[in-house]
């Protein structure tokens, strides 16, 4: 009897500590507010962009508090580590070199990478034409891995950078000739006015490799019960529209994906 007293003692404190758990916890997010459309930030300094709408969504349904920390991209993985956030929310490509260090919901979107040049500049298929130019990458991502694998091997120059932004005014000012990255930003990138001049130039890689299986949401090693809830989040918000309404807000086509 009191064991079975002790038992149900120890399930209606863990349900209270779930419920607990439901009403009060604080999800400490981390994003790099420096890719628009996925996270930027407005005239008033807050952080906008799917990433963040996408975020925030997600702590609704979870009924959990959204705490935002503003992390450089190549610091988010190590953030996770020494468990300065929860998870990672910044269009991080789900890849098997990353699942060696983290853990990955399944994807909330999915892209593949682009060039950006000149209008007019021509890429052939083996990449022969850009010996000797200088590619701009942001550090630490798939675009760079490709880079670093491929692109470098055939005599191509390789400029690393922090975030897409200041590529693009290197770009604008000569210093490198093209930049690589993932198609949906270029594309918002292309859609501006300081895009006029330029265009996608050469293949579009797909290969899963390098693209990996889309964009994820990284959370520590091991947090298999977060890993859980955020996946049971995306899909009730896929579910009940709350997805394709904040999509409509940054693009004009599907991203999710097959």
């Amino acid at each position: 009897m009191k064991k079975f007293t002790l038992i149900s003692g120890l399930a209606l404190s863990l349900l209270a500590s779930s419920s607990l758990f439901a009403a009060e916890q604080t999800l400490r997010i981390g994003i790099e507010a420096a890719y628009p459309p996925f996270a930027s930030k407005n005239d008033k300094g807050e952080i906008v962009g799917f990433d963040y709408d996408i975020g925030n969504a997600l702590c609704a349904q979870m009924k959990v508090k959204c705490q935002w920390n503003e992390v450089e991209f190549d610091g988010l993985i190590p953030s996770l580590k020494v468990k300065k956030i929860d998870a990672a929310l910044s269009s991080m490509t789900i890849t098997d070199d990353r699942k060696k260090s983290v853990d990955f919901t399944h994807k909330y979107y999915f892209t593949s990478s682009r060039f950006v040049m000149k209008k007019g500049a021509v890429i052939d298929d083996q990449y022969e034409s850009l010996k000797g130019k200088t590619i701009g990458v942001q550090r630490s991502t798939t675009t760079d891995r490709y880079a670093t694998e491929v692109l470098e091997p055939k005599g191509v120059k390789i400029a690393r950078y922090s975030n897409n932004e200041e590529i693009y005014m290197d770009l604008a000012s000569g210093r490198v000739d093209a930049i690589f990255a993932d198609t949906i930003p270029l594309d918002d990138f292309l859609s501006m006015p300081r895009g006029a001049d330029y265009a996608f130039v050469g293949p579009e890689l797909k290969d899963p490799k390098y693209v990996g299986e889309g964009a994820g949401i990284a959370v520590k090693k091991g947090n298999t019960e977060l890993v859980t809830q955020l996946n049971n989040a995306i899909d009730a918000i896929r579910a009940n529209g709350e997805y394709q309404k904040i999509q409509s807000k940054y693009f004009k086509t599907d991203i999710y994906g097959d």
